[in-house]
């Protein structure tokens, strides 16, 4: 069946082609958008919050795919937080960047059909500062700002797959998710925002937020 497989008019494969993702919480997401979201990064390892999490549609329900995620730089800069006008400012150039990782959801690979029925969360994945991490946790600087992005991998069963690696992928990035990577958090109303709308708040105020 694969002669006739054809890529869609995007340039990919027609398993991934049509396949669509909505941020979940997109509302919380937003009012952290708005504030300046920042996401704490510690040397052990610290979740998101809010977790990335996606409602997906469109994948080949007999199809095997691979979803992962990785962060990029927003930009070249490092930052510093002003608290007497509550924003940030770039203090200077980038740091050199931290190795790229990605993410794979540990779900993975799994059939279009199972990864579309239900919220597709990554509340495994860990942020962390520590350059000589040996747990598979994402390094980012601190006081540098990142994008998250979310891949839908088809498994290509054809033995030469890695000749269409290009075609079987697509991509989903969401502005909205945007975040700065800190320490400590500086803008108070993150704190206040996130101690209101996280399950785990009660750990915000013992000093460590994992469950």
């Amino acid at each position: 069946g694969w002669a006739g497989e054809g890529l869609g008019a995007s340039g990919k494969n027609r398993r991934v082609c049509h396949a669509s993702a909505r941020l979940e919480m997109g509302t919380l997401w937003e009012e952290f958008n708005r504030l300046g979201t920042e996401m704490i990064v510690t040397k052990a390892g610290r979740r998101m919050f809010p977790t990335f999490q996606v409602k997906l549609s469109g994948l080949d329900p007999l199809a095997d795919y691979v979803l992962l995620m990785d962060f990029i730089p927003l930009d070249d800069k490092r930052y510093r937080y002003a608290f007497h006008s509550s924003s940030w400012l770039a203090a200077g150039r980038a740091e050199p960047a931290a190795p790229g990782r990605v993410h794979f959801h540990p779900d993975s690979p799994a059939k279009g059909a199972q990864w579309m029925r239900q919220i597709v969360s990554f509340d495994k994945l860990k942020l962390t500062n520590n350059l000589l991490d040996d747990n598979g946790h994402i390094i980012l600087n601190s006081m540098h700002r990142y994008q998250p992005r979310f891949h839908v991998v088809f498994v290509d069963p054809r033995r030469d797959s890695e000749r269409f690696a290009h075609q079987n992928f697509k991509s989903f990035s969401f502005p909205e998710t945007q975040f700065m990577a800190v320490t400590a958090y500086q803008n108070h109303r993150i704190t206040q925002l996130k101690i209101a709308s996280n399950p785990f708040a009660k750990g915000f105020r013992d000093g460590d937020p994992e469950p």
